[in-house]
């Protein structure tokens, strides 16, 4: 007799309960619903912080200031150098251990009426450790010269040898491949001792190869087959043969040709003494005289010249000096 009172009763229990429940669900829902919103909001709205200024500042006087990246860096580093004047400035230039260092008008954020010029200043691989000088003159608007120096220390890099086994006609070529050795060399110090004072690349250098943030090998000491030979200076990236090889930025190729120990080879010139190399390819994609742009393919990975396997070999030259081609990924 008790069964159907108790059964009306437990339905209103659960009835109450789960509309209970179906309340407190609902307010969970809506406020979780309104803090994730929120959450959502401040974040858009959020203003993004600056970066934080990592330059050494240089006062030149009459309004002018000598900015440098960094005042020390390693043997095949690279500094990015900034001459800004609170008035027009004209004919910057720049010395460093004997070579004159091109600059650049820049149109880098700066306050209104404020004069940009820009350089880059790379730091050869066999550079001596030690400190040196750098000295940077322009004009004023007035035609007044201005001058200012920078110390910068060059620290020895710490580069390992590696010992490798390579086909003997690239330990000891014959006296027909050491001539064709020796104008492959001629022809690209020639090559690098031309500053094009056109500036052809726009926004941030890449890494030549998709997918890929790092490669190595940048200065190491190589003996090959038991004899010494001058440092690596280039970084190596191992890839499967064929694999697409992109330009770096964009630049006038000026050289694409095969060269005895680099093979088959490409030279980008991205102007003001900045170059880009490419070796080792199994196809070249590019002439002589050709503009490519940022991302263009330039040729395939491959395994030609003095190689133990298919890789990249990517260079950079800056004012001659054999800079590590890392270094430059990111800047402008």
């Amino acid at each position: 007799m008790r069964f159907p009172n108790s059964f009306r009763n437990s339905q209103a229990r659960c009835s109450t309960l789960g509309r209970l429940c179906l309340a407190i669900c609902t307010m969970v829902f809506f406020f979780s619903t309104t803090a994730l919103g929120n959450t959502g909001q401040t974040k858009k709205q959020a203003p993004r912080q600056a970066a934080p200024s990592t330059w050494s500042k240089y006062d030149c006087g009459d309004g002018v200031e000598l900015r440098v990246s960094a005042t020390s860096a390693n043997q095949g580093g690279l500094l990015l150098v900034e001459v800004r004047g609170a008035k027009a400035l004209s004919e910057v230039t720049g010395k460093w251990t004997e070579k004159d260092i091109p600059f650049w008008q820049s149109d880098a954020a700066a306050p209104k009426g404020t004069t940009v010029w820009r350089a880059l200043l790379g730091v050869d691989l066999e550079q001596a450790a030690g400190e040196y000088k750098l000295n940077v003159s322009g004009k004023s608007e007035a035609s007044e010269a201005v001058s200012c120096d920078a110390g910068i220390t060059v620290r020895a890099g710490k580069f390992a040898t590696e010992k490798l086994a390579v086909a003997p006609n690239f330990v000891e070529p014959n006296p027909e491949q050491e001539a064709q050795a020796a104008e492959d060399s001629k022809k690209l110090k020639a090559i690098y001792a031309t500053v094009t004072p056109e500036k052809f690349w726009t926004g941030r250098f890449r890494v030549p190869l998709d997918g890929v943030k790092t490669g190595g090998n940048f200065g190491k000491r190589r003996v090959f087959n038991g004899q010494a030979r001058p440092p690596h200076t280039g970084v190596d990236f191992p890839s499967p043969t064929g694999t697409p090889v992109h330009a770096a930025q964009r630049g006038r190729v000026v050289l694409a040709e095969p060269l005895y120990y680099s093979g088959n080879t490409v030279v980008l010139d991205h102007g003001w003494g900045v170059y880009t190399l490419y070796c080792h390819f199994s196809e070249i994609d590019a002439k002589v005289g050709d503009v490519v742009e940022r991302g263009a393919v330039v040729g395939k990975v491959g395994a030609t010249g003095r190689v133990t396997g298919p890789h990249l070999h990517w260079g950079l030259t800056v004012d001659r000096a054999r800079v590590n081609a890392l270094a430059i990924v990111g800047k402008e």
